[in-house]
């Protein structure tokens, strides 16, 4: 009797073992499934904007707007999402003085390779920026946020800036 009752034990702890194997083989894997548990995010910081702004291979930012607060810590994260190179298809943010003339900085960032595409001569009408992306690049700023009005941010990459622009609305 205590052999047929270990021997039946035994059977349906290997038989459990052999389900949670074959579950584990059926199911297909993803990389979520494999990550680790993230670690809790610190508590939101209303003194600091966290702003993700992605740019693509078809010259379009994924937002055209973005809202922060007079004075407050801007934290922008600037993320090329296509694949192509910085030389073929290169991307920033710029983030434009309310009276700046877009086609103007917009032209004379286009001759200016040699630094990243951002006009020296106009740094004047330039509040902050990041650095020029290719596929699968992103760059980090911070920046305190302006006086309260409407302020135009672009990419100065050659002829990106008739499509890749947007407001920066700040309250």
């Amino acid at each position: 009797m205590k052999k047929l009752l270990l021997v039946v034990l035994a059977a349906a702890v290997f038989s459990c073992g052999d389900d949670k194997k074959n579950a584990k083989t059926d199911m297909k894997s993803t990389p979520a499934m494999e990550e680790k548990a993230a670690p809790e995010e610190p508590m939101a910081d209303s003194n600091v904007a966290v702003i993700v702004i992605e740019g693509n291979d078809q010259m379009k930012y994924n937002k055209s707007e973005i809202r922060v607060k007079a004075g407050q810590t801007v934290k922008l994260t600037l993320k090329h999402v296509g694949k192509m190179k910085k030389m073929v298809m290169g991307h920033n943010w710029v983030l434009l003085q309310q009276d700046a003339d877009i086609a103007a900085v917009g032209k004379a960032g286009a001759i200016a390779g040699a630094n990243d595409y951002i006009p020296t001569d106009m740094s004047d009408q330039i509040i902050a920026h990041t650095k020029m992306l290719g596929g699968g690049e992103s760059d980090t700023i911070e920046f305190e946020a302006p006086a309260p009005g409407t302020y135009t941010f672009m990419c100065t990459f050659p002829a990106h800036y008739a499509l890749m622009q947007g407001t920066l609305i700040v309250e």
